[in-house]
């Protein structure tokens, strides 16, 4: 039977809110794209929180350049995700209703990723980072972005835990997601060469 390698799932955790002003909200835009596209041109699976903003966007642009798209949603149900979350039901190819609300989804969507990009972000990214760096995940961080992003470094240095997660820094879209795919898979080669434990 021939072993078929799984494709890489990038989580992309960010702002689902406005932004302060139209020429910044352009810019995070044409970045959202660019995020969008190299995770679909690297035959990556997306993995987002089923949310507006740019995750959404995001997702939108993975799937208009072929990507696949899973939205993870903090609902229990396809109504519940539309009337109570004000969710779009139509920003991914499969949208899975964990009833979680919105920070037990926050650790569905980081264990389901293989990595996870932060894109700019409030409160709630943050939460999402935090999950990633304690889980071990190799983490990406898209500078530039605003937000949560441009705090993760000086976030990072209040850790006093031993780090088991690889934090990744690009401010290009297609750089970052490069760089992670690096590291996950000299992760994954050095995991592959370690015996396995009975």
């Amino acid at each position: 039977m021939e072993h078929m390698t799984p494709k890489p799932k990038i989580g992309v955790m960010g702002s689902s809110g406005a932004v302060p002003n139209e020429a910044e909200a352009q810019r995070l835009a044409s970045l959202s794209e660019r995020l969008g596209r190299a995770i679909a041109d690297r035959d990556c699976v997306l993995v987002t929180g089923a949310t507006t903003g740019f995750p959404d966007l995001v997702s939108r642009a993975a799937r208009r350049h072929g990507g696949w798209t899973i939205g993870i949603s903090p609902a229990l149900s396809r109504e519940e995700h539309v009337a109570r979350y004000a969710l779009p039901d139509d920003g991914a190819e499969v949208i899975i209703y964990t009833g979680f609300g919105l920070k037990g989804r926050n650790v569905v969507n980081v264990r389901t990723s293989d990595v996870v990009i932060i894109f700019g972000g409030g409160i709630g990214t943050l939460n999402e980072f935090t999950i990633a760096y304690d889980e071990g995940n190799v983490v990406g961080v898209l500078e530039g972005s605003g937000g949560t992003s441009d705090r993760i470094r000086e976030i990072a240095t209040l850790s006093t835990k031993p780090r088991s997660s690889e934090l990744v820094f690009e401010s290009s879209p297609e750089a970052l997601v490069d760089a992670c795919l690096k590291v996950l898979g000299n992760l994954n080669s050095q995991a592959a060469e370690r015996p396995l434990v009975p």
